[in-house]
């Protein structure tokens, strides 16, 4: 048989017309179980398991392809490698590091993602949601909009061309150099910490309806309009379910990691002990 593993990522699309037309007429196939052996190499088995992690370290846009059309190929080019490992008698040391630490990767997210999963549950999110907003003042939400211009001279002539009654979303959409410029330097509405402080605070001792001095930020200068406020109030449970969700699963796995730390015997050389530039050097590993 001819191995085309090389041909994974270009001929996946196009395998197999004749196999589906063949599928048609014969017996749908078993679903396997993790341990299925599906092939053998020398001795070698290659298990169903196997295929199915291969697949999934496919590139994404492989991975929305069809099952029944990635499984030859990708059989194919594990056979292969079977065959090129099968050369090698004598491991060298990388390969023992690499397979340790694709085993401690697996095996500790698979222990987080439990104890994460575990964290969450309907009376944790409902305690959460209400010792973070139960309690909370509304916050004041502002509606603004500006012109951005590189110079205090081009942001001073824009205000008195607002003074003596011009247009701010015209002379937006003219002017300002910002992304908003072409929608009339509108920037909808935002709240505390939105926005860099220097422009901030200028919003916030505005009153509606009025423009603002020529504001300087490490963006360049602004003209700014207050267009409206708001007192905004919490919000529902579930506008804000996955944040809470967020924030059980990393105080879970914190307080997990802290747990086994404290109870576990761990000794440890430190960049002081080693000279770490080894982690750079191509010639570590031979």
């Amino acid at each position: 048989m001819k191995l085309n593993s090389r041909l994974l990522l270009t001929t996946a699309a196009a395998i197999g017309l004749a196999s589906a037309v063949a599928a048609q007429e014969a017996p749908a196939p078993e679903l396997p179980g993790f341990d299925t052996v599906v092939a053998t190499v020398n001795g070698a088995d290659i298990t169903a398991g196997e295929v199915m992690l291969m697949r999934s370290r496919l590139p994404q846009q492989y991975q929305q392809m069809p099952d029944d059309q990635l499984f030859d190929t990708l059989l194919d080019q594990m056979v292969s490698q079977q065959l090129l490992a099968g050369e090698m008698k004598d491991h060298p040391p990388i390969v023992a590091a690499a397979v340790a630490n694709e085993e401690r990767t697996l095996v500790s997210g698979l222990v987080l993602q439990d104890v994460a999963n575990a964290a969450v549950t309907d009376e944790a999110l409902q305690e959460l949601y209400d010792a973070t907003y139960a309690n909370a003042e509304p916050s004041r939400e502002y509606h603004a909009a500006h012109i951005l211009v590189e110079t205090e001279e081009e942001a001073q002539a824009i205000v008195d061309q607002l003074n003596d009654g011009a247009d701010f979303a015209e002379l937006a959409k003219e002017k300002s150099t910002g992304p908003s410029g072409p929608n009339g330097g509108d920037l909808g509405w935002f709240g505390a910490g939105m926005m860099v402080p220097e422009f901030e605070q200028a919003v916030t001792e505005l009153e509606p309806g009025t423009i603002s001095a020529p504001v300087q930020t490490q963006f360049g200068w602004h003209v700014i309009k207050l267009e409206e406020t708001r007192l905004s109030d919490a919000p529902a449970l579930d506008d804000v379910r996955d944040e809470l969700t967020q924030t059980l699963q990393r105080k879970a796995v914190e307080a997990k990691i802290d747990q086994l730390t404290d109870g576990a015997e761990i000794e440890r050389k430190s960049s002081s002990d080693v000279d770490a530039s080894f982690m750079s050097d191509p010639d570590f590993v031979k």
